[in-house]
């Protein structure tokens, strides 16, 4: 875990019910899975969105539910692969949406999200782990309290960040911990799955907004460059 993240959440760490009920809980059912199963992404890559984007770096929060769960594709932030591994067709209609909103972006052709976790966007999963290739198989053994621990993190600073919500699950978590929407920013639409990106994710206008947003609060520098991203700025 990242170092800025890992003093944030130290003392929740520390408390009792942490130690002896869910993480207890949580660790055993992880060690099990890594005895019988195979499970994503990678012991090393669980929390690379925390080496990626310290703490005092967040801009905005994107939230997704838990890691893909097929070979070659899971590395820690939500919604992200590595190449080779194609673009997966969510991402593609995040990448969509960028265009919209950015129309000299061109949508790359590779699905790493990484320069956009260093530049402050926390790509985080509700759970940080799965079973391969069983959707959800991880969800409500714990992970879930402790990812909203990382939310109340954030929510907790005073510098104001964007929270970007697509989807039902992701608007519960928002509203389960309680965001103050008076010092930070909330965003909700459908998700950009191709089963409902056509029910509001198309046309949000998310990216745009988010930096307008963050413009008027932090001042140019408190912007995302959403373009970072752009194939002739990272294809060969």
């Amino acid at each position: 875990m990242g170092p800025s993240w890992f003093r944030a959440l130290s003392d929740e760490f520390e408390k009792p019910y942490f130690v002896k009920v869910r993480y207890s809980v949580l660790k055993k059912f992880i060690s099990n899975e890594l005895k019988l199963h195979t499970i994503y992404p990678s012991i090393d890559n669980i929390y690379s969105w925390s080496r990626l984007t310290p703490l005092d770096h967040v801009k905005v929060v994107i939230l997704g539910q838990d890691p893909y769960h097929d070979v070659g594709q899971a590395h820690g932030l939500s919604f992200s692969v590595l190449p080779p591994t194609k673009v997966p067709p969510s991402l593609k209609n995040i990448y969509k949406q960028i265009k919209t909103d950015y129309p000299s972006f061109i949508p790359p052709s590779t699905g790493d999200l990484t320069p956009l976790a260093e530049a402050g966007v926390l790509w985080l999963n509700a759970s940080l782990t799965v079973r391969a290739h069983s959707a959800a198989s991880h969800s409500r053994k714990g992970w879930e309290e402790f990812t909203g621990q990382v939310l109340q993190c954030i929510e907790r600073r005073k510098r104001g960040v964007v929270f970007l919500a697509w989807g039902l699950p992701a608007q519960k978590t928002i509203d389960r911990i309680g965001v103050d929407e008076k010092r930070h920013l909330v965003l909700r639409s459908a998700h950009p799955s191709p089963l409902s990106a056509y029910r509001g994710f198309f046309g949000n206008s998310h990216f745009r907004l988010a930096n307008e947003w963050l413009k008027e609060q932090h001042g140019d520098d408190g912007v995302i460059n959403w373009e970072i991203l752009s194939s002739t700025k990272l294809d060969p």
